[in-house]
């Protein structure tokens, strides 16, 4: 049975040179579907929940396509993928909404290293201690989905050393959040983090992974995947979804597949190496040497894909969605969107040469996929 599932796309707005210039404030006044971000250079937009990988596939390229055609209107201007200002500038804090005093309090507490783009994978899950055991063990396989989606090397024009800047540097709040054994522990957890002022509500526990609903932490209906980069090929991304949503159901047919029940590390060790897989994943992606959450050995970031999706293939045979975990191949292959722009760049384009190609690349393969519909 398939569940249901949506994103919170972010996306930078500015020109097809690669300068990211804001509109957020406009774009929400005019445009439905669409929300601020604390900085006027990027906007979100929100898909319904949909059981159907075909369904979600035009709700992720519509709002792209009449997004552009509306920013053409103000101009010569379009969407801009990656998760970093890639061109800059970093050094200033663009506002879209002065008025908003939890703006205020993002802007002088993080700067702009908030001012990201990435997409949040929703799946339902409403039993609460099935969605808190999912936490757990999406939480500490989280380094796995960032390797895949990894589309962050560039800040203010330059080769950062990270496939993703955007995970590297974004604020995790609160720092520490553990490995919730139950819905009453994420009830009580939550309620004393925002007595002691390190959440200022109940959005604001911002790690790779969180129980998510309509009202939190009280009732809850899907799990949040928060730690992807913006994936901008739709067919990539919903094979990330489909390996997420088939690890939930192989979870759920096997009782032991909990970090609490069968690994060999405590909480806090499980939590502390986890950590250290995310700055790894951060850094390498794919390439990056993890260590495995069950036997405490350490294996390729792209071997664990391997190893997962030949897992949970059955499962998605089963499911009737294992055709769109085949993208998974090519990114394992080829390499993700951060390894794909680095290979441009060791051949001798620069990164403003880059950004103009894929931003090119990009409005075109929505105009073709939109078309199918």
């Amino acid at each position: 049975m398939l569940r249901r599932k949506g994103f919170e796309v972010e996306i930078y707005t500015g020109t097809p040179q690669g300068e990211i210039i804001g509109f957020s404030d406009l774009i929400t006044r005019d445009l439905e579907g669409f929300v601020t971000e604390p900085d006027n250079r990027n906007v979100e937009y929100i898909t319904a929940p949909f059981e159907s990988y075909s369904d979600l596939l035009y709700a992720l390229v519509e709002p792209r396509v009449r997004l552009r055609n509306y920013l053409q209107k103000l101009g010569n201007y379009t969407l801009i993928p990656g998760s970093t200002l890639s061109l800059g500038d970093s050094s200033v804090f663009s506002r879209s909404d002065p008025l908003n005093r939890y703006h205020d309090f993002i802007e002088q507490t993080y700067g702009t290293n908030v001012v990201t783009a990435s997409v949040h994978i929703n799946i339902e899950l409403v039993e609460p201690q099935l969605l808190m055991k999912a936490c757990r063990l999406i939480r500490v396989e989280a380094p796995l989905y960032l390797a895949l989606s990894a589309a962050s090397p560039f800040l203010d024009n330059r080769i950062t050393g990270y496939h993703s800047k955007r995970w590297q540097m974004f604020p995790k709040t609160p720092k520490q959040v553990p490995l919730f054994a139950d819905h009453q522990h994420y009830i009580d957890w939550t309620k004393e983090q925002i007595e002691l002022g390190t959440m200022q509500n109940v959005r604001h526990l911002w790690s790779s992974v969180r129980p998510n609903g309509p009202e939190r932490p009280y009732q809850l209906n899907r799990l949040e995947l928060r730690i992807c980069d913006l994936v901008v090929n739709p067919l990539s991304l919903l094979a990330i979804t489909a390996l997420l949503e088939a690890r939930i159901t192989q979870m759920i047919l096997d009782p032991n597949l909990d970090p609490l029940i069968s690994s060999k590390f405590s909480a806090q060790e499980l939590l502390k190496i986890t950590d250290e897989n995310e700055l790894s994943a951060a850094q390498n992606s794919l390439d990056a040497s993890l260590v495995h959450w069950q036997s405490g050995q350490l294996i390729s970031a792209r071997d664990w894909l391997n190893e997962l999706s030949q897992q949970v293939w059955p499962i998605a045979r089963q499911g009737g969605f294992a055709c769109f975990l085949s993208p998974l191949r090519s990114i394992l292959e080829q390499g993700n969107q951060a390894q794909q722009w680095l290979k441009l760049h060791d051949c001798g384009m620069n990164i403003q040469q880059i950004m103009i190609h894929t931003i090119a690349e990009l409005a075109k393969q929505d105009r073709n996929l939109v078309d199918l519909f």
